[in-house]
């Protein structure tokens, strides 16, 4: 599938990033979109529906997690945080709101790229799992529609990230089987550094939530402690 497929909106008011990322996705054969305001972002997002949006946090006009919350009330398009902010809670409040992955600058050139492509990868895979995957998943109170992107526990409607919902139905289509935090983090993200077990952590304690359960309630998803998760088989 060729790269220029694919459409990315750039929202960053430094000029010199912008035209920095503009340039090296363009390279990469990439559409490019910029915006510089949190409220330009907004109206390019709505009326170009990008393929991937690459967001800093520190807009002039309004805080970036506005912008995460409104696109995950819209659409599951990958988010890709590019921002100073380096402080754990930062990371964790976007990616508690819907974003997909997080960078820090300053940010090594392969390093993006490679965040660009997984999270290109995820894009593929949810068209993957709406296109190809059909049918319903059930255990206990919980079922999932893959052909409709829904999770259900107890005829109430879960709302998931579209990371947790991918997450979800992984485990779901390896029901019984351990799959390795590593295994996890390739299949959802593509790649691993030293923040994707924390990332995936945090997934899988929003998951849990949502679901209704806490720590130690093993009704749906067992955590094999060291070596990943296993979603029940009955």
């Amino acid at each position: 599938m060729s790269n220029n497929k694919f459409k990315i909106l750039v929202i960053e008011d430094e000029s010199n990033i912008r035209s920095f990322v503009q340039t090296m996705l363009e390279t990469n054969g990439y559409q490019v979109l910029t915006a510089v305001t949190c409220r330009q972002g907004m109206m390019m997002f709505s009326s170009h529906i990008p393929d991937m949006v690459i967001l800093d946090l520190g807009l002039p006009d309004r805080d970036g997690l506005e912008f995460i919350r409104m696109a995950r009330g819209l659409s599951s398009v990958p988010i890709l945080v590019l921002s100073a902010r380096a402080l754990e809670e930062d990371k964790v409040a976007a990616l508690d709101l819907g974003a997909n992955d997080y960078v820090t600058k300053p940010f090594g050139t392969a390093e993006l790229m490679a965040r660009v492509r997984a999270g290109l990868r995820i894009r593929m895979m949810a068209g993957e799992l709406k296109d190809g995957l059909t049918g319903e998943f059930q255990l206990d109170d919980l079922t999932i529609d893959y052909s409709r992107r829904v999770v259900t526990v107890a005829d109430r409607e879960v709302k998931l990230t579209q990371t947790e919902f991918n997450i979800l139905s992984l485990l779901s289509q390896h029901k019984g089987k351990v799959l390795t935090y590593s295994t996890i983090i390739r299949s959802i993200w593509g790649s691993q550094d030293d923040g994707s077990v924390k990332k995936l952590q945090v997934n899988m304690a929003n998951i849990r939530k949502k679901l209704g359960t806490v720590p130690g309630d093993n009704r749906y998803i067992i955590n094999e402690l060291g070596v990943g998760y296993r979603m029940l088989d009955e």
